[in-house]
């Protein structure tokens, strides 16, 4: 058979391999992926409860990918350097973020105009990998045993009820202020410099009434130090069996966690978001991983990318609109 009549068939051949190729480039690039170490980058010092739980998924993806993926620490203004880095970090799945997506959500609001990276557009959401509910503690002295019996103390006096926070802005401190306008109550916010000395007054009596999270309260809940009123979950925790949710309380609409979860770099491709969500999935149904997180007071939680996404826009929202109508200032 002449040259001259190969050449079609030839072209046809090469066409079809070029197709093929293009079809199967984004499933081999999913293959292919990891084929060297992950950074995760935890926004915050050693030993808080994101970094702990970023080193316990650290460790399930190394072993879960068959490549190391590595924690380091890039903390600073208030988790918005490490979040910057990764939003900056090339979108090919080797850096990501660890990150108290609550915080980062108000922070977007709180520091509008000096946070260089938008919680919304900067990131690939990979999973929400969990949660921390709140709790509303008084101190033993104060003369309300539930919630409802604490409006109604509040309302009798208004501005008498002081309520610590881990400081200005914080997740404890935007989540009394929505108490505020969802309870209709006028009490006086006392901010601390964490939740530790916050704590202490509160034992003291130094302040009357917190809303912390259920991590940094239950022991002294169990030790008679605090008197719990209700949980900010859907459902009561597990840690504190006997105490009733907001809603159980009374107070409709008044649900409040912190969200932790791991992001992306923007523009990373969805079939290596998908992997890593697939593995999350995975690794969040162990009971030996639960229970890591539950130590830390968090609730193992998993979502669709898609979720995950919506959970941070609502949270923007959310605190926005807080921030907004309490006019809250960042330090």
């Amino acid at each position: 058979m002449s040259d001259l009549r190969l050449r079609p068939r030839r072209a046809v051949l090469f066409s079809l391999l070029a197709l093929c190729a293009g079809v199967s480039a984004p499933a081999l690039a999913a293959d292919a992926y990891p084929d060297k170490p992950i950074r995760l980058i935890v926004p915050y010092p050693p030993g808080g409860a994101t970094d702990v739980i970023g080193r316990v998924l650290a460790q399930e993806l190394t072993g879960a990918l068959g490549q190391s993926v590595v924690v380091e620490n890039r903390a600073g203004a208030a988790g918005n350097i490490g979040a910057d880095q990764v939003a900056k970090a090339p979108a090919d799945g080797y850096t990501l973020l660890m990150g108290a997506l609550t915080s980062h959500s108000i922070n977007a609001a709180l520091y509008r105009g000096r946070v260089t990276y938008d919680v919304e557009k900067s990131f690939a959401p990979v999973s929400i990998v969990g949660t921390v509910p709140l709790v509303f503690v008084v101190n033993p002295s104060v003369q309300a045993k539930t919630l409802p019996e604490f409006i109604a103390l509040a309302k009798s006096k208004p501005g008498f009820i002081t309520m610590a926070s881990a400081g200005n802005g914080s997740p404890q401190h935007l989540a009394g202020e929505m108490f505020k306008r969802t309870a209709g109550v006028d009490v006086l916010h006392v901010p601390y410099k964490g939740s530790g000395p916050a704590m202490t007054d509160l034992m003291g009596g130094q302040v009357l009434s917190m809303i912390e999270t259920v991590p940094a309260a239950q022991a002294n809940i169990k030790a008679g130090k605090l008197r719990a009123l209700a949980v900010t979950s859907p459902q009561r925790v597990d840690a504190l069996p006997d105490v009733p949710t907001a809603a159980e309380a009374g107070l409709k609409d008044f649900e409040v966690s912190s969200m932790f979860g791991i992001v992306a770099p923007a523009n990373t491709p969805a079939p290596v978001v998908d992997r890593l969500n697939g593995e999350l999935k995975k690794i969040l149904a162990k009971p030996e991983v639960k229970a890591s997180l539950l130590n830390q007071g968090a609730i193992a939680t998993w979502t669709t990318p898609a979720d995950a996404g919506a959970r941070v826009s609502a949270e923007v929202a959310r605190w926005t609109k807080v921030i907004d109508e309490a006019g809250v200032k960042g330090d």
